[in-house]
């Protein structure tokens, strides 16, 4: 049997093809080191990079700070060589020129996701407060910024003395969708049912830019505010695009389809500023979680 040179050719070009699609187009880099004694950062930065790995589209790295208490100059990640860089740390400040480097890599165009308790860090941080639109925690203040609060359809800052970061005991919840054509959420049910997780209320902060893409009712029953917190959001600074999720406590509540599929979403909208992914077939329901085993 003869093969023509022009299937030959034909047949190169395919996988060529299939195989640049199967490699990860994206650079994505996680930074941790240090968080507080109810997060275990090393367990979640295992999940995270499988997470954004098993999308298919990140290539992710990570960079590790020196432990709290210890000389961290030397921590100077080159931020500007990723297309998106995944927080998950709380802990003692950046040296001057990491931070400058962070402000500037955002500023220029460069994509944030703030996973969970890494909007409790640097409350005196200026431009990071502004990169992550609301934290809690920290001793924060009414001078650190406004809550978000929903009235009459609108999101609406309420800068009224008060808590800043505040949670009950972890509980399964609904998720809202409140923007659904934006590329995160495109897809998406209405109303998904979260596994047992901490639902961060009262976070407040500059708030600049920030569009609220998913909200949780906070009850009064779970120790809440009464309020619909804001769950998933985005914030826009400078060129750059940041996604904050407060899902996802630890590895358990990480296994939530909801929060897998809404972090590989997010993180893929902060790198490009759209989403390519479809919605899983098994993405929780109004009543029924979905979970996935790692």
């Amino acid at each position: 049997m003869t093969i023509k040179p022009w299937f030959c050719s034909v047949a190169a070009l395919f996988l060529l093809i299939g195989s640049c699609h199967a490699a990860p187009q994206l650079k994505a880099l996680i930074v941790d080191g240090q968080c507080n004694q109810y997060h275990d950062w090393k367990a979640n930065t295992v999940v995270l990079k499988k997470i954004l790995s098993d999308s298919g589209l990140f290539a992710v790295e990570v960079a590790t700070t020196p432990p709290k208490g210890q000389d961290l100059s030397t921590f100077r990640p080159d931020f500007s060589a990723y297309n998106v860089v995944v927080l998950n740390y709380d802990g003692d400040p950046w040296p001057t020129e990491t931070r400058t480097a962070f402000v500037n890599y955002v500023r220029s165009g460069g994509g944030v996701v703030v996973y969970h308790s890494a909007d409790n860090a640097f409350t005196g941080w200026k431009e990071f407060n502004e990169i992550i639109g609301l934290g809690g925690w920290g001793g924060r203040t009414e001078e650190s910024g406004s809550y978000i609060r929903l009235r009459d359809g609108k999101w609406i800052a309420i800068n009224s003395p008060g808590p800043s970061g505040h949670h009950g005991p972890p509980h399964p919840y609904v998720v809202m969708t409140r923007i659904e054509k934006h590329p995160v959420m495109a897809g998406l049910p209405k109303e998904w049912l979260h596994v047992k997780d901490e639902l961060y209320d009262s976070l407040r902060g500059p708030a600049q830019n920030l569009t609220v893409l998913a909200s949780a009712y906070s009850d009064p029953k779970d120790d809440g505010t009464g309020e619909n917190e804001p769950i998933l959001f985005t914030i826009q600074y400078g060129k750059g695009r940041i996604f904050h999720t407060v899902l996802g406590h630890g590895v358990e509540q990480m296994k939530c389809v909801g929060f897998i599929t809404t972090l590989q979403r997010g993180t893929e909208w902060a790198a490009t500023g759209w989403v390519s992914q479809k919605v899983p077939a098994d993405f929780p329901t109004a009543t029924q979680v979905s979970v996935r085993n790692f």
